[in-house]
């Protein structure tokens, strides 16, 4: 099966920029990767680093002319949008608390803006970035990359068109255990800042893991979260933010959930998986075998759906881009969600309204991330408290 781009008429590609992503930054490249994969995109400018010398040096390394080479978000949002080719959109892969300052420079100048998750550091930040974002003809799209996966968008439509009945109980997990000892205090870079509530804000787990278990969960489900009740723990020594969380969720019309976030789950890698169960039957869906969907009729055995088989959707085809048995996985997620991205810009572009198929995170999916993460620290403040959201 093939992605439905290779068949479209090829539109000129969107001139991109990037803010951080610099030398020895992981997500940056894999940002790089995913614009490149679909071909939709040529990266022209950065400001790739929070010191001039170094975002001079990553981005002669990336072959970008010097002139398009930044010491700064600000002056490049701000020669960028006078330049005849200036670019078209941003990819912001910064720490945290650089997303909101760096949004709002690229967004007042109606450049289209593609940030990492969570959407900022903090509640107000990310309130008003969706107010800022609402007021700008500029797109905003949020990278949570797992909700581009083809058997996720597979479960999403089972769930919308019924298959499940109605739904009432969901199950989040996404236990790591690259942090079970406290390497950010040997230097590593991204153990780093995530362990500083400066750079990363008032959640870690919950804040770097949490809200992606988080987001596909109600992606999926299409449920909209009521209150919750979380138990969050910090377990290395010394640590200033959590590594570990436990979350009851109540969502609006009667579902209840549960999720678990860790980053000190010895021998966990990437273990992020979901369950939903509803009156009908149920889904499952865990991410290191991504091209696999579990489903479960009441009162019949388990299925076995698999991404490029006779139970594949067209949803799911629609975001494949290898035949089956060929395994996609998380550079072809970001893909996804990059592809989506760039099939909206092209239409405000052209001045077309958007393929209604298109689907990608937004500022509000952002928005209820930041709420989330917040309304964790606040309820296990008060030993667990319910706190409405």
């Amino acid at each position: 099966m093939a992605i439905e781009a290779t068949t479209e008429t090829r539109a000129p590609r969107i001139r991109l920029g990037m803010v951080g992503g610099g030398s020895g930054a992981f997500i940056g490249a894999v940002h790089r990767i995913a614009a490149r994969i679909d071909d939709h995109y040529d990266l022209v400018a950065g400001a790739l680093s929070s010191t001039p010398e170094k975002s001079r040096q990553s981005g002669a390394e990336l072959g970008l002319h010097p002139s398009r080479i930044y010491d700064d978000f600000k002056s490049m949002a701000i020669r960028e949008a006078r330049l005849k080719d200036g670019i078209e959109a941003v990819a912001i892969v910064t720490p945290n608390h650089m997303h909101y300052p760096a949004a709002i420079e690229f967004l007042k100048r109606g450049i289209h803006v593609i940030c990492d998750k969570p959407l900022t550091s903090n509640l107000a930040d990310a309130k008003k970035l969706v107010k800022a974002a609402e007021f700008s003809d500029a797109l905003f799209i949020l990278t949570h990359n797992y909700s581009g996966y083809p058997m996720v968008r597979q479960a999403r439509e089972m769930v919308e068109r019924g298959d499940l009945g109605e739904i009432r109980l969901i199950q989040m997990e996404y236990p790591q255990d690259w942090l079970a000892e406290p390497i950010e205090q040997t230097g590593n870079k991204q153990a780093e800042w995530r362990a500083d509530p400066e750079r990363s804000g008032v959640g870690g787990s919950t804040g770097d893991i949490g809200t992606h278990a988080y987001q596909l969960g109600c992606f999926i489900s299409g449920l909209e979260l009521d209150e919750l009740a979380a138990d969050v723990h910090t377990f290395v020594q010394g640590r200033q933010l959590d590594d570990n969380a436990h979350v009851m969720l109540r969502f609006k019309g009667g579902a209840k959930g549960m999720l678990w976030c860790s980053q000190v789950a010895s021998g966990s890698e990437n273990a992020l998986k979901v369950r939903v169960y509803g009156t009908k039957g149920g889904l499952e869906w865990e991410q290191e075998n991504p091209n696999y969907l579990w489903y479960t009729t009441l009162g019949e055995p388990k299925r076995l759906l698999t991404r490029g088989g006779a139970g594949a959707m067209n949803v799911a085809a629609r975001v494949s881009r290898t035949p089956g048995g060929h395994p996609e996985g998380y550079l072809e997620g970001f893909a996804t969600i990059y592809s989506e991205a760039a099939r909206a810009i092209q239409a405000k572009r052209d001045g077309k309204t958007v393929d209604p198929a298109v689907l990608y995170p937004t500022v509000e999916d952002g928005l209820r991330g930041v709420t989330f993460v917040t309304a964790c620290i606040n309820s296990s403040k008060r030993n667990g408290a319910w706190v409405k959201v």
